[in-house]
């Protein structure tokens, strides 16, 4: 089955689906080893990853859909992929969601902020009109034909202009095409109530940031309001990057690994990486 049909599948259970952010083939594995039905890939992540930069538009198209792709072909299980805006107008939306298509991918997410855009939970964020981005969401359906591709539309408008502006584009979104609604950031419970209010009929997204603008409420809890997927785009990230501190730390001052917390079994990590499946490959070759 393809993956964007798998995840509509899920879409369709009362269940809400718990969806933790990768940056990198290890990372999205390690999501699969655990028993994940869908892993998403993190801007931010990647862009921190692979730049060493902020999610402030740093990260090209083609970059991204680098790391995409070789996330996508690294596990079994459906992936949603961060595309920020579509990179440019409803044309290069639709070539954005061709080559995501290609790839294999279950969804993309489609933000309206202005071009550099910013991570969802940083200040100062721009949204270009609600009707251009209708009109992209609209490209993005054309574009995906038969493929089932799943379009998750985002509005970055809570900053800026406030939640009833966020809702009133959410809605044309909806109308647009879109498959499931993202509205980020919302600051309380109370506003993501409002938003589960607003669209009793819709698969609706929230986005929890260690340290961000949502408060940390728990799945069961947003199932309970009326949410379909909770994103966790940057658990995995901020862990690795204190746990990777601490090890180099902990080297430079004692010279040596000796009783260094938190390292996996070597043996272990070669069983993620199925090296005694190519072992095997390999002598089946030799002479």
């Amino acid at each position: 089955m393809l993956a964007a049909q798998k995840l509509r599948e899920l879409l369709a259970r009362p269940e809400i689906i718990v969806i933790p952010g990768v940056y990198d083939c290890l990372s999205a594995k390690l999501v699969e080893k655990a028993g994940f039905d869908v892993a998403a890939t993190s801007g931010f992540g990647i862009a921190a990853s692979t730049l060493g930069l902020p999610d402030y538009g740093f990260l090209t198209a083609t970059e991204n859909f680098y790391s995409i792709g070789r996330i996508a072909k690294s596990i079994n299980i459906p992936l949603i992929a961060d595309c920020d805006t579509g990179y440019g107008n409803a044309l290069n939306v639709m070539r954005t969601v061709k080559d995501a298509v290609h790839l294999g991918l279950a969804g993309i997410i489609l933000e309206d902020q202005e071009w550099p855009k910013k991570c969802g939970h940083f200040a100062g964020k721009r949204v270009i009109s609600m009707t251009e981005h209708a009109g992209k969401i609209r490209a993005a359906v054309e574009a995906r034909g038969d493929s089932s591709l799943v379009i998750i539309a985002r509005t970055d408008a809570r900053g800026p202009l406030g939640l009833a502006e966020a809702i009133d584009r959410g809605q044309l979104y909806i109308n647009a095409g879109a498959d499931v609604l993202f509205v980020e950031a919302p600051q309380s419970v109370l506003e993501l109530q409002t938003i589960a209010a607003a669209f009793p009929h819709v698969p609706l997204v929230a986005n929890i940031v260690e340290g961000g603008k949502t408060p940390p409420i728990s799945p069961q809890e947003l199932q309970n309001l009326g949410f379909k997927i909770v994103f966790f785009p940057l658990t995995a990230l901020l862990a690795v990057t204190e746990v990777m501190n601490v090890c180099f730390r902990h080297l430079k001052a004692q010279g040596n690994t000796d009783n260094l917390p938190g390292l996996m079994n070597f043996q272990d990590f070669q069983e993620l990486m199925n090296v005694p499946e190519y072992l095997a490959i390999e002598q089946s070759y030799q002479p």
